[in-house]
Parts: structure tokens; sequence; C-alpha cells
């Protein structure tokens, strides 16, 4: 037997173990590049080098665009498991497992709060809480969102990221969409705008309702949209679809949306859509290029100087004229 192997190791490695975050680092799906989480955190969780649009969630999304503090709306209970439901697991744990998760009831949140000094109610589905699919408690979130907007008359903003309809919930998750149609309705007959930020992705049920109804249709770059997906199309027809096909820039050549912005600009664009619906005065443009303190100082200092008189040289030739 080999000595070596009987020798006993010492059990303690270290006196100080470290420890090292798993969500220390975020690679990016375009690149491969490795980038501080830190880093995509403060710049709106979108990689700085390649400008990929990560998703982001609904607490996140709700402070990106609310000036500060806002009141979030309480949303009504639903039956949690209508047709007892059960594939690989039962509907009522794949629910526990995504509120314990997230920490959300449900794929919607409702918040209403100060966008650029006017008040707006904003709808956000988060992708995170099983595909952001349209269930019951969705499409209820959406109506009250609907009725808070009609009955605090502000403009209504919805985000947009969903695989399409909730199949645990079967035609009852399918009746959300004339539901939700029709509280849409009701917004645009109070004259409110009704403005619809598609994030990635927007495709199924979701696509063919709500998604596709607002008064101006705002997409994140690189985000699919769509019914069906692509793969299920190009079998269906048998031909090869165009090079990015429901993709936000192509869908915007088409007509399909109406502007494609990055994150970083989207809530300025929001404030001007609402403060224009609205017929709200206009805030007052910012500098666009702020002239640095150093130089406006030394600008100052040399304005308190008394101007010189002319140079030797120049005196001297004055007094030969």
């Amino acid at each position: 037997m080999n000595w070596i192997s009987d020798v006993v190791r010492p059990r303690i490695k270290t006196l100080f173990k470290r420890e090292t975050p798993d969500n220390l680092w975020i690679k990016c799906p375009d690149t491969g590049q490795m980038v501080f989480h830190k880093d995509v955190e403060a710049n709106l969780y979108v990689i700085p080098g390649s400008n990929h649009h990560l998703r982001m969630g609904a607490a996140e999304r709700l402070r990106s665009v609310f000036d500060g503090d806002f009141e979030e709306i309480a949303l009504p209970d639903v039956p949690a498991d209508p047709l007892k439901f059960r594939d690989e697991k039962r509907y009522v744990d794949r629910l526990k497992e995504n509120r314990a998760k997230t920490g959300m009831q449900d794929a919607v949140r409702v918040a209403v709060g100060a966008m650029g000094g006017l008040d707006v109610t904003v709808a956000v589905q988060d992708f995170s809480f099983m595909g952001g699919s349209l269930g019951m408690a969705a499409g209820e979130a959406i109506v009250i969102a609907c009725e808070t907007a009609v009955a605090r008359r502000t403009p209504f903003v919805l985000f947009v990221a969903s695989g399409g309809a909730r199949m645990q919930e079967g035609i009852l998750s399918l009746m959300q969409m004339p539901r939700t149609t029709v509280a849409i309705r009701r917004v645009k007959e109070a004259g409110l705008p009704y403005i619809v930020v598609l994030t990635n992705p927007t495709t199924g049920g979701v696509s063919a309702s709500y998604a596709m109804l607002g008064d101006v249709h705002i997409a994140e770059p690189g985000c699919v949209i769509g019914f069906a997906g692509a793969r299920v199309i190009e079998q269906t027809i048998r031909e090869k679809l165009p090079e990015g096909f429901q993709r936000a820039e192509y869908l915007k050549e088409h007509g399909m949306v109406d502007m494609v912005v990055h994150r970083t600009e989207l809530k300025g664009v929001l404030v001007n859509l609402c403060r224009l619906f609205t017929k709200a005065p206009a805030l007052e443009p910012a500098r666009q290029n702020p002239v640095p303190e150093a130089i406006a100082q030394s600008d100052d200092e040399a304005a308190d100087l008394p101007a010189e008189g002319p140079s030797e040289p120049e005196a001297a030739a004055r007094g030969a004229a």
C-alpha cells in the first residue's frame, strides 16, 4: 500500500472561509462577455458593451419609471386551482414555488405614482413568474389597472413580457383575452392614453389581445414579438423566414410597432408621450452639454480681471506712428 495515501490530511484548510455570491458576474448572451453584476444593475440591466437588454423584474421596472415613491394597488384573490390541474406536478405546487421564488402573488403588479411630475398608472408583467403567463390573476390585475386609470384620470402604461396564456387554467385563461380587451376599451372611451411597452418576449394570446391595442407601441431593442414561434411558422408554411423575423427592429420596419427605444431612454419617451396625450405643459428641457464647473469658474475669474493694456511692442509702434 502506498504510504502517501495513508497520510491524514488536515481537515481545516483555512481559518477564514471566503464566500462568493452566485450572481457576482453576468454572462452576455450575445458576446459571452463576463460583466460585473453591479454594473449591469446600475445600467438598468443592459449589458454596457453589447447593449443587450436582459429581462427586468417588476420591482426594478417600477422603480426605474417612477420619480420616487409609488402606491402599489392591492389586487383581489382569485381561485388558485379551479380545474385541479396536474401534469408533472400539481398546479397549486407550481404556484407556491413561483410565489416563494419571486415574492409575487402572480405575474402582474400594478402601481400609481409620479412619472415626470405626472400621475400615471403602470402595470408590469414579470416573466420570472411562470413565464409571465396570462391567467385569471393576471387578467384581473390588468382589469384593476384599467379601472384605476379611469377612476384617477391617469394615463395607463403597460409593460408586457409573456409566453402566452396559462394552460393550467384552460378556457378560464383564454377568457382573460376578451376581459382585458373590454377593460382597455373603457380606458380609451374615457379619453385616456394607453401606451404599451413590449419587452422580451411578447408572444401567444397576450400578443393577440391587450399587447397590441395601445395608442402607441414601444419595443425594447432585440425583443421577440409574435403569436406563434418562428420554428412553428417555418414548419407550417414550409419556408425559411427572413433574418430577424419577429424581432423589434424587423417589426418596426414593417409597421407593427411605432418605435424601438433603448431602456435608458424609455422613461423620457414615456413622459413626453403622456404629457402630449394629456395636453400637460412640457417639461423644461435640460441642458444638453453643461459647462464643467472648472471651465465656468475660470471664465468667471477671467471676467473679473481688469482689461490688460497693449503690449510693449504695440505701444512702441503706436508711439512711432
